[in-house]
């Protein structure tokens, strides 16, 4: 379901300008796509702020436009806390998409309760789906994922109508040994061994003797 964007048509551009209208509660946003001309919006900031929320890649505008639109690009401020511009691209919900979507770890794997660091090496997956079936995220199941093992692309849970577009091979998330353990077993296997006797120049001098 998309979620619904108030927008109204904005003329004035600058920074100061800007800066005084995400003060008034609105942030600048494109709209552009479909060959149709890019335009200049003003948007809620509290409908931007509950789409980012809940994981809505899917929106719908209302107000001065009636257009379904994909959020495409965000930008933030420096401490990462503030939206500062949108890029909205048109879509028409009866087409096909390409769109990354983020994957959500599900579940609790047995190798992290018996020490194992879990690490999630890849966030978002780029899919194909009908606008209108787009999912607000992806989930992976890790009930099963014991130290030593990972789990792979082509194990995530797609929905229906979704197609994956990338590697199938590619590791998503993988549960390693402790840390602490792998040192001790470097440190074993770079260790000199230890030399029994006397070193031959002391042979030597303990002869001349």
């Amino acid at each position: 379901m998309a979620e619904n964007f108030t927008a109204k048509k904005r003329t004035e551009s600058g920074t100061l300008r800007m800066r005084r209208l995400r003060q008034s509660g609105q942030i600048p946003a494109v709209l552009y796509g479909h060959n149709q001309a890019t335009v200049h919006l003003a948007i809620k900031s509290s409908d931007v702020h509950a789409a980012i929320r809940h994981g809505q890649l899917l929106v719908k505008l209302q107000g001065d436009f009636d257009d379904s639109a994909l959020i495409k690009h965000v930008q933030w401020d420096l401490l990462g806390s503030d939206v500062l511009h949108l890029d909205l691209l048109r879509v028409d919900v009866t087409e096909k998409i390409e769109v990354d979507v983020a994957v959500e770890l599900r579940g609790s794997a047995p190798g992290q309760s018996e020490g194992g660091v879990v690490t999630q090496h890849v966030h978002e997956v780029t899919i194909e789906c009908m606008a209108s079936n787009l999912p607000e995220k992806l989930q992976l199941n890790i009930n099963e994922l014991n130290i030593g093992q990972s789990r792979l692309a082509n194990e995530i849970d797609f929905p229906e109508g979704v197609t994956y577009l990338g590697d199938p091979e590619l590791v998503i998330v993988s549960c390693a040994e402790p840390l602490a353990e792998l040192e001790d077993e470097e440190d074993s296997a770079t260790a000199e061994p230890e030399v029994i006797g006397r070193p031959d120049a002391e042979k030597d001098e303990a002869d001349d003797e």
